[in-house]
């Protein structure tokens, strides 16, 4: 998969090089929004990458409330009781019998306390906690820069795609002003007798079937103009103004398609989110396992509790606690081995991830390679293709030529200019999507 030849390379830069010709000659003049500014406002616009920030920021969150784990909690408590009769101390004595005042005066009695824990040693547990929110703010922040290069690359695609169907509309036009000519100078002909009238007609249909095709290509510019407008969140029926769109140089910096194959790998955020997930996975196995060892912890308190027969009302206390469950059916052991399971399934995920970014990279580079190929040889078909047509139609006109190689002549010329224009925007988007492939977008 990583076969990789010189002429390829050779090629790739000739195309390059071409198509910046092209879009040089294709600019005009300059206008105030670029791509760049197109994914600014996408980026500020796009709900569901707004929804993938807030699932960044609590991960974010979370990781700071579990390393509050560590640190001290104060519980406050309180409560009132109303009994129907208070208890009191009633002794049989050698003596005689020894009664005492009610405990609790009027049958009713509040109680309120305050209590600091501190945990001393978890075996571990506090800190798998920690570690598995940790990985966890970290695929969130792979999968928000995930989300950040697939908007931006569908944004590219969307202003390329304004630009194709420009484009589109462009050629259709030109054809219905040729053959509008052409009918024209038939119709002349044939009044003149100079023609048949079958000539006259199939130039009229010809023209008529221009028209349709222009109709749809206004309808498709309108179309790839409303659904860029929707990606960057502005008015569907906008007419923006934008500058043509630049070639990513990153990817053509980079030698070879081994050296590109190793930069995705290295680059991409969907193979760090997955080994951000197998980290927290593991990290979830080592805080369940811990549930296994002793928890020890340090606990202070102070407590009121109304009463007329102790010394007091208020009592402090303080004291060490420790919790060690020896037995649990099996329980911890079973999630221990869950969590593991999962770590276990991300990591053969992220195996195959590895060669499908290798096939994905070879992939965007091969069409890369192909359209700047296609644009060279289509470049020079245009050529030929409007030197036929100028010929055919100065032929015709001194009836050395028929109307069919008009028409035959016009129909090369839209194939060709087509086939020019779509190679041009397909090596566009070849570079965006290889740029998205090692993970540079």
């Amino acid at each position: 998969m990583l076969h990789t030849t010189r002429p390829l390379e050779t090629r790739s830069r000739r195309g390059q090089a071409f198509l910046a010709s092209l879009l040089l000659g294709l600019a005009g003049s300059s206008s105030a929004e670029s791509l760049t500014d197109a994914w600014h406002m996408a980026l500020s616009a796009d709900g569901v990458q707004a929804s993938i920030h807030s699932l960044r920021d609590a991960a974010d969150d979370e990781a700071r409330a579990t390393t509050r784990l560590r640190f001290p909690v104060v519980d406050l408590s309180a409560s009132y009781t109303q009994m129907q009769a208070a208890p009191f101390l009633d002794i049989e004595t050698p003596a005689g019998r020894l009664q005492s005042p009610k405990i609790w005066p009027n049958d009713r009695y509040a109680m309120s306390s305050a209590e600091l824990s501190v945990p001393l040693w978890t075996s571990g547990r506090i800190s798998g906690l920690i570690n598995a929110a940790r990985a966890g703010v970290q695929r969130a922040a792979a999968e928000d820069t995930r989300g950040v290069a697939d908007l931006k690359l569908g944004v590219a695609e969307a202003y390329v795609g304004v630009f194709r169907a420009r484009a589109a509309e462009a050629v259709a036009e030109s054809t219905v002003a040729s053959l509008q000519a052409h009918a024209q100078d038939v119709e002349v002909m044939f009044n003149q007798e100079a023609v048949p009238k079958s000539d006259l007609l199939a130039a009229q249909v010809a023209l008529a079937n221009a028209r349709q095709q222009q109709l749809r290509a206004q309808h498709g510019l309108r179309l790839a103009t409303s659904a860029y407008n929707r990606m960057v969140g502005q008015p569907m029926d906008r007419s923006p103004d934008l500058d043509p769109p630049a070639v990513p140089s990153r990817a053509a910096a980079v030698d070879g398609l081994a050296a590109l194959v190793q930069l995705a790998l290295r680059s991409r955020p969907e193979l760090a989110a997955l080994g951000a997930q197998q980290e927290a996975y593991a990290a979830q196995a080592t805080a369940e396992r811990a549930q296994t060892w002793p928890q020890i912890g340090l606990r202070m308190g102070v407590t009121h509790l109304d009463n007329q027969i102790l010394d007091r009302q208020n009592f402090a206390s303080v004291g060490v606690g420790i919790q060690w469950r020896l037995f649990d059916s099996g329980q911890v052991s079973a999630r221990v081995s869950a969590w593991r399971h999962r770590a276990e399934a991300t990591r053969r995920l992220q195996d195959d991830l590895r060669t499908r970014i290798e096939l994905e990279v070879e992939s965007a580079w091969l069409d890369q390679d192909d359209a700047g190929a296609r644009l060279r040889a289509s470049a020079e078909a245009v050529a030929h293709a409007e030197e036929n047509l100028r010929l055919s139609r100065e032929l015709y006109a001194v009836g050395l030529a028929t109307n069919a190689q008009v028409l035959d002549a016009t129909a090369l010329r839209v194939m060709a200019v087509t086939n020019r224009d779509g190679a041009a925007y397909d090596s566009i988007i070849a570079a965006y999507r290889l740029s998205r492939a090692i993970g540079e977008l």
